[in-house]
């Protein structure tokens, strides 16, 4: 081994040892975290699988990315694995050994130029600067550096003057990038891997849609999140493993509209928000758009949210809370949870609400309702068919889950249609009438888990008394919050959509359909596709229709919110746009006439789009047209029969 390769050995292991303590300060902001439950050893038997495929397969989606960060995080871990193992002096010695080092380093070295070629001459707008301008530089040097150092031990030190130039770069590159561990860009790769490790939603990499938000207890001393220290230690780290690569804010429907939330700022100023004395001075990516005013100051036990803190009140309630930046984040961070945690302090401690979700939460504290409507006019929708009740039944195969959109007008002609097509297929159905109680999913998603704990217990003791065998729903929210929360609680069901109901139907011929013939695109609602993973059944439904199906340039778990999760339409939060008028802009670019839907709040959302666009039909309305065209026979010389 040559001298210089020894020294790069002793470098890497200097190094590594500043790298253990700088982490070690990291380590030290997540321990004023509340305790988490982590199955460590499954964690790190698991780290390979989720680093190299669950990571990956979102990496992916950019293959650019995927190249460069391949090229990066294999050249710089195994080169300096490698490097450290030449202090053994039998693979020290070997020339093979360092050839092998040499060609690690020289892709580290590639992918450093491809780090370059992304952010110069001119960056992305999602990519964030400041210190991540000098990354590349970094990168290249030590790269650069290692490799000509193990390319003069391959070649028995006969570059011996290049060796020694590597050495230097190497140490100065290396040592760059090693102090970036604690506030730099190099906190992702250690924060990165525990979190993966000792992920909060482990079963998202096990193939589960883990959606569902936790609840909380009541009767704790603090409700919801005011402080870093709120947090669970494995929320912190997840904070900690962004690499501020801006999939989430480019995905953003509040942040597309212009109102004020970027999910990377947020996960950024949560990050700095646990340091003592911490300040987002240092964030040098996109802000939030019409930001309102901060004093952009936290620490571990100082408030988040606040005029005096980092993070505005604002910002929290403009999140239609979509989960589209959870499903771009390569990391697997849970902007989600936290924006939720964070609205449950301000609700249930601070009563600070937006203005205009004050009074529908009133409502459905004290009318089980939120606009205070009587729960038997619920059923009104269905003046002149036939619904009936299963307290009168006494049990029925599906039990007919109305939601909140039975009350509006719109809505109710997509649940007649509903009605009209199981009496066609002969459906053994009931509604539980005045029994149905809101399902809480509004109070949730605003904070007030108190209210929502007790809609559902209230639900769940409902539909004890009753028999069924399934519930069916054309509401989504209704859908996630019974199949996916109502657990929790003790309430298990088997809850399916309204969309992939009528397409078993279809399927299984009991309802005859004929061809439509027109042009469609379908609209995915964030918590039937993103939360429960529900494409492909309403696709299928409407090819059965004869329908020309075309895409929007946003759809399946991709697709752009509506705008009216997350309890939006309530807080009306103002932007420079309406999330509504954006996606149906998406929409009309299609030359489809018709956005088929397949939710109450995205038929209300997108109908309230003025001007030139497309018909807004629920899949339901859809399916009955298509029955009644098959009714409709052609004979001879044009005559119409009806069969």
């Amino acid at each position: 081994m040559t001298s210089s390769a020894l020294s790069l050995a002793y470098v890497v292991l200097t190094l590594a040892v500043i790298a253990a303590v700088t982490a070690g300060r990291r380590v030290r902001l997540w321990r004023v975290g509340r305790p988490a439950a982590v199955n460590w050893l499954h964690g790190v038997m698991a780290l390979p699988k989720r680093y190299l495929v669950d990571v990956h397969h979102v990496v992916g989606r950019d293959p650019f990315a995927a190249r460069m960060h391949a090229f990066v995080a294999g050249g710089l871990l195994g080169g300096s694995a490698l490097v450290l193992l030449t202090l053994v002096p039998a693979l020290g010695g070997s020339r093979l050994y360092w050839a092998l080092i040499a060609v690690l380093f020289a892709a580290m070295l590639i992918g450093g130029a491809m780090v370059g070629r992304r952010r110069y001459p001119q960056k992305p707008a999602r990519l964030s600067g400041g210190r991540f301008q000098v990354l590349p530089l970094l990168l290249i040097g030590y790269a650069t550096g290692a490799f000509l150092a193990a390319l003069d031990a391959a070649l028995a030190g006969t570059v011996w003057p290049l060796g020694w130039l590597g050495l230097w770069l190497a140490a100065a590159g290396g040592l760059g990038l090693v102090l970036q561990l604690d506030r730099g860009p190099m906190r992702h790769a250690f924060a990165g891997a525990l979190h993966l490790v000792a992920h909060p939603r482990d079963g998202r990499f096990e193939g589960r849609r883990e959606t569902a938000l936790l609840p909380i207890d009541l009767d704790a001393p603090r409700l919801g999140t005011a402080t870093p220290a709120d947090f669970a230690w494995n929320r912190l780290v997840g904070f900690d493993a962004c690499i501020q690569c801006g999939r989430c804010e480019v995905a953003c429907p509040a942040f597309a509209a212009g109102q004020p939330l970027n999910p990377k700022r947020l996960i950024q100023d949560l990050a700095a928000a646990m340091v003592p004395g911490g300040t987002n001075a240092n964030y040098s990516g996109s802000p939030y758009p019409n930001a309102r005013p901060v004093a952009g100051r936290g620490g571990p036990e100082q408030p988040i949210v606040g005029a005096g803190a980092m993070i505005h009140p604002d910002t929290l309630w403009s999140c239609t809370t979509c989960r589209a930046c959870v499903e771009e984040c390569p990391m697997m961070i849970e902007h989600v949870d936290a924006i939720v945690s964070l609205r449950r302090f301000q609700t249930l401690e601070l009563g600070a609400v937006p203005e205009k979700a004050a009074a529908p939460l009133a409502e459905l504290r004290y009318a089980d309702e939120p606009q205070g409507r009587p729960l038997k006019a619920r059923t009104d929708f269905a003046a002149g068919l036939d619904l009936p009740l299963i307290g009168a039944k006494g049990s029925a195969d599906i039990l007919l889950w109305l939601g909140e959109g039975a009350y509006d007008l719109r809505y109710g002609r997509s649940l007649r249609a509903l009605v009209r097509l199981l009496h066609l297929a002969k459906v053994d159905f009931a509604v539980l009438g005045a029994e149905e109680r809101d399902c809480g999913d509004v109070a949730r998603r605003l904070g007030d888990e108190a209210t929502f704990q007790r809609l559902a217990r209230e639900n769940i003791a409902t539909l004890a008394t009753h028999s069924f065998r399934r519930i069916l729903t054309a509401d989504p929210h209704a859908l996630h919050v019974l199949r996916n929360e109502y657990p929790a609680f003790g309430g298990s069901y088997e809850v399916i959509h309204h969309a992939a109901f009528l397409d078993e139907l279809v399927a299984a011929g009991r309802l005859d359909v004929g061809a439509l013939g027109i042009g469609v695109t379908y609209h995915d609602p964030c918590y039937l596709g993103r939360y429960n993973g529900e494409i492909d059944a309403p696709r299928r439904l409407l090819d059965r229709l004869g329908l020309s199906r075309v895409e929007m340039e946003r759809s399946g778990k991709r697709s752009m919110c509506c705008g009216g999760g997350g309890g939006a339409p309530l807080s009306d939060i103002e932007g420079d746009r309406r999330i509504p008028d954006i996606r149906m802009a998406q929409a009309s670019a299609t030359g489809a006439g018709i956005v088929a839907v397949a939710c109450p709040q995205c038929t209300a959302m997108l109908e309230g789009v003025t001007g030139n666009r497309p018909e807004v039909r629920d899949v339901a309305e859809l399916v009955l047209d298509a029955v009644e065209a098959a009714r409709v026979k052609p004979v001879a010389r044009g005559v119409e029969t009806v069969t």
